[in-house]
């Protein structure tokens, strides 16, 4: 389908054909048809569909269509991540060329003189407001920001934002809006747990809701595994790094503390490695980002936080320490290479309790990942030692379960 087919606004299609987007993706096929008839809409798509247009082209339209108030806040997009706030906000700025609705981006890290701007920008009034909802709550427990007649909310990422433990902070600022049947509420999420069904019973009235099927990894990406016990993964990682020494490689670890810990490993091995993780405040992420980008780091040592949202095109290799337990995040991390037409190699590292994760991964990737050579002396863990780790780990879940009973489940950060 094309843009033009849709009856969105004559400002926006003229902002389009000068962009030279002509073709709507799947995502934006599906989903503005029933935006631009007010409907509530839940899109399961990944990274890199298309959906900040897919959300952004309708309520642009319905925000020149329709009748709203000139001093209110009338769209609030809310994100994980300052680096993505930016990049809808620079979308917004594309797509509204021609229309030049009063957008402010606000998110956290900055300093006072910022805060200032952005202090001064809401009480001259803003159409819309992109934001990350730490920086969100400041400004309404200031009473900077005043969103009770906000009709239109987009929640962008939402599961990265509940993986970042945001889930009691987005129910706050959603209680400080209309009520869910006055009010348009878009979500969109790469993946559909319970915590986001959930959260979207809450906040969302008889919501559309559309599914793109997951991309498979890019062709030019050479993904193998290593079958291996837990113990031997800082040794196998050196060995892989001393064979071909690093340049431009993510290293994704599920948690923050084995992040911490890689970093440390690396680092007194010699190499030239830095970490990404949510313990860093939102000035030294940018500095770390800001030194790979450039050549100057040669190993990031990474959470999540970095498989979404942040483009860096010569990647020439990520390494999974272990498998996320979402296998769609698989995904979202080795796609970080192999990107703009070039070649990449995605490597991942599988212990004993790893085995049931990447089966859900080669369920989803409809094929087997090639398995590599361990170094001499190392083996793959036994039948013994998988199912010794299995119980473990229900064990460990039946634990976690009950903690969970008595109120102490909040979700961790990345």
């Amino acid at each position: 389908m094309l843009f033009e087919d849709l009856p969105l606004s004559e400002d926006i299609l003229d902002a389009l054909y000068d962009m030279h987007f002509e073709e709507c993706t799947p995502v934006q096929e599906q989903c503005i048809p029933p935006l631009l008839e007010g409907r509530d809409v839940i899109g399961i798509a990944q990274t890199g569909t298309g959906k900040t247009a897919a959300y952004l082209l309708p309520l642009l339209t319905l925000l020149e269509r329709e009748n709203h108030p000139g001093d209110a806040v009338n769209i609030l997009v809310m994100a994980p991540t300052r680096e993505l706030a930016r990049q809808i906000d620079q979308a917004l700025e594309g797509f509204g060329y021609y229309m030049k609705p009063r957008g402010v981006a606000i998110y956290g890290g900055n300093d006072g003189i910022r805060y200032e701007a952005e202090r001064r920008a809401l009480s001259q009034g803003a159409d819309i407001v992109i934001a990350t909802p730490g920086r969100l709550l400041t400004h309404i427990d200031l009473g900077t920001l005043d969103l009770s007649r906000t009709t239109h909310l987009v929640l962008d990422e939402a599961d990265r934002m509940l993986d970042m433990g945001f889930s009691d902070d987005i129910l706050r600022i959603v209680a400080q809006m209309p009520p869910k049947e006055k009010r348009q509420t878009v979500l969109f999420s790469a993946t559909m747990p319970d915590k986001i069904t959930a959260l979207a019973k809450t906040i969302m009235h008889r919501p559309v809701e559309v599914r793109i099927a997951v991309s498979k990894p890019a062709e030019k990406i050479a993904q193998s595994v290593y079958l291996c016990r837990e113990g031997d993964k800082d040794y196998i990682l050196r060995r892989i790094f001393e064979q071909k020494r690093p340049k431009r490689v993510i290293l994704f670890a599920s948690k923050k503390t084995k992040a911490k810990e890689l970093h440390i490993l690396l680092k007194r091995a010699g190499f030239n490695v830095e970490a990404m993780h949510s313990d860093l405040d939102q000035p030294e992420r940018e500095q770390v980002m800001l030194r790979f980008k450039a050549g100057q780091t040669d190993i990031l040592a990474a959470t999540d936080i970095v498989s979404r949202g942040i483009d860096i095109d010569d990647v020439s290799m990520v390494v999974n320490y272990d498998c996320p337990r979402d296998p769609e995040d698989y995904v979202h991390r080795i796609g970080r290479t192999a990107r703009a037409g070039r070649d990449g190699q995605a490597l991942t590292l599988v212990g004993e309790r790893d085995m049931p994760l990447l089966q859900k991964i080669e369920r989803l990737l409809e094929e087997k990942v090639p398995r590599a050579e361990l170094p001499d002396g190392l083996r793959p863990p036994t039948s013994g030692e998988i199912a010794r780790a299995k119980d473990n780990a229900r064990g460990r879940g039946a634990r976690r379960g009950g903690h969970r009973r008595r109120g102490r489940g909040r979700p961790r950060k990345a």
